[in-house]
């Protein structure tokens, strides 16, 4: 089964004046785009693999056949990380979490504001492209990690719950250089909700990944 592009939720203005419409057309409809086709090319032929989904793909990434592993580490990786992006992000949103995931980032941090400080730092400190993570660990804890280019927490065996994109492609129309300013505005529009539900849904996974991979259970 081919891996499908999502449909954005909210339009391209939507997340003004924290993130551009024009960024976010490019972004979406060129970048995520392109990751999905390339991935899908990919994983076909292997009937394997077209049986599970991107995210299972990824958490199996070890036993994917060597000849299209680095496409599909590459590929499969953009196009899970940013349908999981434009999932966490959203207008009219931002502040600061409610319920079990804002008890469970004041019990691994101590505080909101020592999460905000951690999460910004893994965004700025990530060098070149990539991705800074608030994800749930295989204790059942949340941590906060960052991966160069595409790649995933779930090939780690870490559930994510939580990202932002530091490719600059995801910000260097607005921001140019400014990766530390884009990473400040980013609050303004994560969707602490769905934050939240992914979180519920992580912890009722339990021990496995919750992706249905072949290793997990």
């Amino acid at each position: 089964m081919a891996y499908q592009f999502p449909i954005l939720k909210y339009s391209y203005d939507a997340l003004e004046p924290f993130i551009d419409a024009r960024t976010m057309e490019t972004h979406y409809s060129k970048h995520h785009k392109t990751y999905c086709e390339r991935f899908n090319a990919a994983i076909a032929g292997k009937p394997e693999l077209a049986a599970l989904s991107g995210e299972a793909i990824l958490a199996c990434i070890d036993k994917v056949p060597e000849d299209v592993r680095a496409a599909v580490r590459n590929n499969g990786g953009g196009a899970v990380n940013h349908s999981l992006f434009w999932d966490v992000i959203g207008p009219k949103a931002g502040g600061e979490p409610q319920g079990a995931v804002a008890e469970a980032i004041k019990s691994a941090f101590g505080s909101f504001a020592e999460f905000k400080a951690k999460f910004s730092d893994a965004a700025t400190t990530q060098f070149g492209s990539g991705w800074a993570w608030l994800v749930l660990n295989k204790e059942g804890k949340l941590e906060i990690m960052k991966t160069a280019n595409q790649d995933s927490p779930l090939s780690v065996g870490k559930v994510p719950v939580l990202l932002i994109d530091v490719w600059e492609h995801a910000y260097y129309l607005k921001y140019q250089n400014r990766r530390v300013e884009y990473i400040e505005a980013f609050y303004n529009v994560i969707n602490w909700s769905r934050v939240g539900e992914l979180y519920a849904a992580a912890k009722a996974a339990g021990k496995t990944c919750g992706t249905g991979c072949c290793s997990c259970s």
